[in-house]
């Protein structure tokens, strides 16, 4: 980068920015958070590029980020990011700020097949850029902030409207740029959302799920005291304890430090600092009554369904072969995923109309496989009866 990104530090400093950005026809934007770091998600830092000027904002200096939202807010400002699911739900979270009028380059990136689509690859590729990551997991709650902090912040989005054009282009002269479109509007609905389908957070833990019983309850209360102690210190909670000895000490249930101290991943400092609160929660789980004792509600088991089965691999395997063909080359996940699939088979949709009914389906896959699609979830045709004295 050529020119030194501008620190915004102060409301009115940032007022001015966002009233030069209003003007702009396009804004690139990225945020950085210190997950890595610390226990609650929030932004940190903001970094803002017009196809003139990069800036920097410490969201710590600034009192009121509404005129931030006005920006995002307005649609004759496209707001490109580069992959962000993430900036946006963190954005909603912190500031109830939600975005229109985007173009994403890493869904860009995907629907061109690109091999690479993070945005080191990207920038390398087709700006001959290479960027440093020695800052990916920096922390960036720290202030003050180096000046090379700030000017490896600077150039994630410095360079976003120049690929977002070469990627266009390209989508363009491919027919994808529709389908990007239609992506790009549907990423405007993405919200935080801390707890999907409301399931507690301990049981989205890998491993969670095989427990039962008293393990299950003890590795509730260890997640619990995890992260009322990370909240407490704001550090991220690994840092506290790590998820794999946290589900060790669930399933041994040690009452004593000799047997806590002889698991897997739990060492000598660990049971130093944390050990008297770790016994303490595995003796809570203990002394729970069964009536108290968590449960895994599952939901019911489909019956067997022989059509339905017969469906879904008739639509993976035209679904696959349609990725791979010249027309597409596209990894099969992306030109229509595995859940769309299924729905489609259980749907058993007889026609373009009824397709475009099916949750999750996209108008530009009704219209670039749809035939396909229907044809593959179509009962095959019974072979024709042959008359036993025909030869």
């Amino acid at each position: 980068m050529s020119d030194a990104a501008e620190l915004i530090e102060g409301q009115d400093a940032f007022v001015a920015l966002m009233e030069r950005l209003a003007g702009e026809p396009l804004v690139a934007v990225d945020t950085e958070a210190a997950s890595f770091h610390r226990h609650r998600d929030r932004v940190y830092l903001l970094q803002l590029s017009s196809r003139t000027e990069t800036a920097i904002v410490d969201p710590l200096a600034v009192a009121d980020m509404a005129p931030f939202g006005a920006l995002l807010a307005d649609p004759a400002v496209e707001i490109v990011f580069h992959d962000a699911d993430y900036d946006l739900r963190l954005l909603d979270l912190e500031y109830g700020l939600r975005a229109r009028n985007l173009f994403d380059t890493r869904i860009a990136a995907q629907l061109l097949n690109e091999p690479g689509i993070g945005l080191a690859a990207l920038l390398e590729k087709y700006l001959g850029v290479k960027l440093d990551k020695k800052f990916q997991r920096a922390d960036w709650s720290a202030r003050p902030l180096s000046a090379e902090m700030l000017a490896y912040a600077a150039s994630d989005t410095h360079y976003l409207a120049s690929l977002r054009d070469i990627l266009e282009a390209e989508l363009e002269r491919r027919g994808r740029l529709s389908w990007a479109r239609e992506e790009f509007v549907l990423l405007e609905q993405t919200r935080w959302n801390a707890e999907p389908n409301g399931e507690p957070p301990y049981l989205r833990m890998k491993g969670a799920k095989l427990l039962k019983g008293r393990p299950l309850a003890a590795l509730r209360e260890l997640f619990t005291w995890r992260d009322e102690l990370a909240s407490r210190l704001d550090r991220a909670a690994f840092r506290i304890m790590n998820n794999e000895p946290m589900l060790g000490v669930a399933r041994a249930l040690p009452t004593d430090t000799v047997a806590l101290r002889a698991l897997p991943g739990i060492g000598p400092d660990l049971v130093e600092r944390r050990g008297r609160d770790i016994l303490a929660a595995v003796q809570r789980a203990l002394a729970l009554p069964e009536s108290a004792l968590p449960r895994i509600e599952r939901p019911p088991r489909r019956p067997p369904d022989l059509e339905v089965d017969a469906r879904i691999e008739r639509l993976k395997a035209a679904r696959n072969a349609l990725a791979a063909d010249p027309r597409f080359e596209l990894p099969p996940g992306v030109l229509c995923p595995n859940g769309t699939l299924e729905a489609i088979a259980r749907a058993n949709p007889q026609s373009p109309e009824d397709l475009a009914q099916v949750a999750g389906i996209r108008k530009w896959q009704v219209n670039a496989i749809g035939a396909e699609l229907l044809g593959a979830s179509a009962a095959p045709a019974a072979p024709p009866v042959r008359n036993p004295g025909t030869p």
